[in-house]
């Protein structure tokens, strides 16, 4: 499954899909692994090698209608991913092919909503929580409030695409990590590239 995470379309590098991969092995606490931004399903597959190995669910939140990024007019725009029916972006059936083809429908669980809708409907303690939605200021904060609480003590929180530098990257998600850290509920793990990795204590 690893094999076909690297393979997979999309914007995480190999050396970061590892380390989120390691995260999710080294979990402690019981619980599923839940993915906030999906897009094609590669990061997904890099948790869905950890969850098969313990014997855990990956469940998936995405709207598969792209970030601000993917939309007409932005530097990430794909025309070809425009459903003619709805004139709007749509990852959703990219996203089933890559886990279909990696053999990890059963071991996924794709919600299709944002995830401010899903979170207050979500009472299980999470063994790992990844963060890789919008990076908006807003919608990355709209995550944090919606999902963090919802991390066991002792599970990890992944946070993808952290830019100290502005010249790097978006802030939106160093922001997040900045927050989370000052909270003092969490310990920094190690962590890869733009992946940060950390622990909630209490």
């Amino acid at each position: 499954m690893l094999a076909a995470a690297a393979a997979a379309p999309g914007f995480m590098p190999d050396d970061e899909g590892h380390a989120l991969y390691e995260a999710a092995r080294a979990v402690a606490v019981d619980g599923p692994l839940l993915e906030v931004g999906s897009w094609m399903g590669k990061s997904a597959l890099y948790l869905a090698a950890a969850a098969v190995e313990r014997g855990r669910q990956v469940v998936t939140v995405d709207h598969h209608r792209g970030s601000e990024e993917h939309q007409p007019g932005w530097e990430y725009h794909d025309p070809s991913l425009v459903d003619p029916r709805v004139g709007r972006v749509d990852t959703l059936p990219g996203f089933r092919g890559t886990i279909a083809t990696a053999g990890a429908e059963d071991v996924v669980v794709a919600v299709v909503t944002r995830s401010e809708v899903l979170a207050p409907l979500w009472a299980t303690p999470l063994a790992l929580l990844f963060l890789d939605g919008s990076h908006t200021e807003e919608s990355a904060r709209r995550d944090q409030d919606a999902w963090v609480g919802k991390l066991a003590v002792g599970g990890t929180l992944a946070v993808h695409d952290v830019f100290p530098d502005p010249a790097d990257g978006g802030q939106a998600p160093f922001g997040v990590y900045q927050r989370v850290l000052a909270s003092g509920e969490f310990t920094e793990l190690p962590g890869t590239g733009s992946l940060r990795v950390l622990r909630r204590d209490r």
